[in-house]
């Protein structure tokens, strides 16, 4: 019996950070999938999650945790592919490391993820962006800071961990750009639109000298987590859906913002490629999906088309006495 507790350690610490420099939230999201699955287990298994054994972690008890997820915590089909694909992960790492347990890798890697459905990409319009930008209180720090962030996210299009990881050596104000290392450690640069440059030139006057090289800091100078972020966020969602009511029936989440950037740029280039460039993608068929959801793209369609002629036709009623004759036969 192998105990699973090392090689989930050394899976995490070394593979993943080290070997394919996962960021931060990647590490985070695989670590949570294995919390959950490790006491699904635990409890089915009565044992404590760290006495678990590799060979007790098979297809099926996989397969029952996922049952579980879906059934019991009511999640998404999704959740449920996220989660299986960090164990899936974690199993294709076992390959090379326990052969004596290839049979059981196999299985695990054969479960298949569930189809879910492809909908439309959600973001804000006009209206509703403006009003959320508005919604922090310029005349508090705070306020500045927060209104600093959301100017910054929708401009550059940033993922939550890429605006809460920007520091400020990757600030460049002369130029109105800043430097992000998005997935990968790909860097891509950037520039401000000017009321983001703006928003961000007031933040930086009153941010003060910190220890931490985060752009964006709390009262007390430490650099705000995503879930902080998130938080804020919510807040003034709320607060400009007194606004704009539209906002009240949309899940406005760092995302959101994202989505947005990549609609507008679209919608002003009407070029896919320099969306995908300005997100930092790595393949077009990821940027794709905002051509699903702008409308625009399809008038256009419409209008290079021409479309097949109608043959004119002249109408002409049926001969009576050939109607006739064809009800008799």
């Amino acid at each position: 019996m192998t105990p699973i507790a090392p090689l989930i350690e050394a899976f995490l610490r070394e593979t993943l950070v080290h070997q394919r420099g996962a960021s931060q939230h990647t590490c985070d999201s695989y670590a949570q999938s294995f919390q959950l699955l490790f006491e699904f287990a635990a409890a089915r298994l009565k044992s404590r999650p760290s006495r678990l054994m590799l060979e007790q972690i098979d297809a099926g008890l996989v397969s029952a945790f996922l049952e579980h997820l879906e059934d019991l915590r009511k999640n998404a089909a999704v959740t449920r592919n996220v989660r299986l694909a960090a164990i899936k992960s974690f199993f294709r790492f076992l390959e090379y490391r326990q052969p004596a347990a290839l049979d059981q890798v196999r299985r695990v890697l054969a479960i298949p993820f569930k189809k879910t459905d492809t909908r439309l990409v959600p973001y804000l319009l006009r209206e509703e962006l403006q009003a959320l930008l508005d919604a922090p209180n310029p005349a508090t720090r705070d306020g500045i800071r927060d209104r600093a962030m959301l100017h910054v996210a929708v401009c550059a299009g940033l993922r939550v961990s890429e605006l809460t990881g920007l520091t400020i050596n990757d600030i460049d104000m002369p130029s109105m750009s800043i430097r992000v290392v998005g997935k990968g450690r790909r860097e891509r640069a950037l520039p401000l639109w000017k009321p983001a440059a703006t928003a961000l030139s007031a933040w930086l006057a009153i941010r003060g000298k910190v220890a931490t090289p985060e752009v964006f800091v709390s009262a007390r100078g430490e650099a705000l987590s995503r879930w902080g972020f998130a938080y804020l966020l919510k807040q003034h969602a709320a607060a400009a859906a007194r606004q704009q009511p539209g906002l009240a029936k949309k899940r406005v989440s760092p995302h959101v913002l994202r989505h947005t950037c990549a609609m507008i740029i679209l919608q002003a280039t009407q070029d896919i490629r320099k969306v995908s460039l300005w997100l930092g993608h790595a393949t077009m068929t990821t940027t794709e999906v905002y051509t699903r959801g702008d409308p625009t793209e399809k008038l256009d369609a419409m209008e290079a088309i021409v479309p097949p002629h109608l043959r004119r036709g002249t109408f002409q009623p049926t001969d009576k006495l050939m109607a006739l004759l064809k009800s008799t036969t």
